[in-house]
């Protein structure tokens, strides 16, 4: 992001982790279209395919990982996208993550441990 200060990248990035949060699928996508990092963490680490899955944004999960977005970064917690979809019980945003090739056994808890922890293992299966 080349032009921008060190306080607008900030406040550019802000403004997608919260796209990322309501599920802004498209307002997301042209941040993305237009030069903002697929990967690009916020404070705690957590990228904007972490905050989509998180709360449950099937739609934009499938936009993020269209464009690229590694399912397996871990924020600074060590959680994975799919341990926090499973967490959060986001069946649907599970199996994208799932076919995408989401490490079931990274972070802490893993996404096995989630599961079994909230009786979804069979979301795994």
């Amino acid at each position: 992001m080349g032009s921008l200060s060190e306080e607008q990248t900030a406040k550019v990035i802000a403004l997608a982790m919260d796209l990322a949060r309501a599920g802004q699928a498209e307002e997301l996508g042209e941040f993305v279209d237009r030069g903002l990092p697929i990967d690009v963490p916020d404070g705690e680490g957590n990228t904007l395919l972490m905050l989509a899955a998180y709360h449950g944004h099937a739609r934009t999960v499938a936009a993020l990982i269209e464009r690229g977005a590694d399912v397996n970064l871990r924020n600074a917690r060590d959680q994975s996208p799919i341990a926090g979809a499973l967490f959060k019980g986001e069946d649907e945003v599970v199996a994208m993550l799932r076919a995408a090739g989401a490490d079931l056994d990274a972070g802490s808890p893993s996404a096995r441990q989630t599961a079994d922890l909230f009786g979804r293992a069979h979301l795994l299966e």
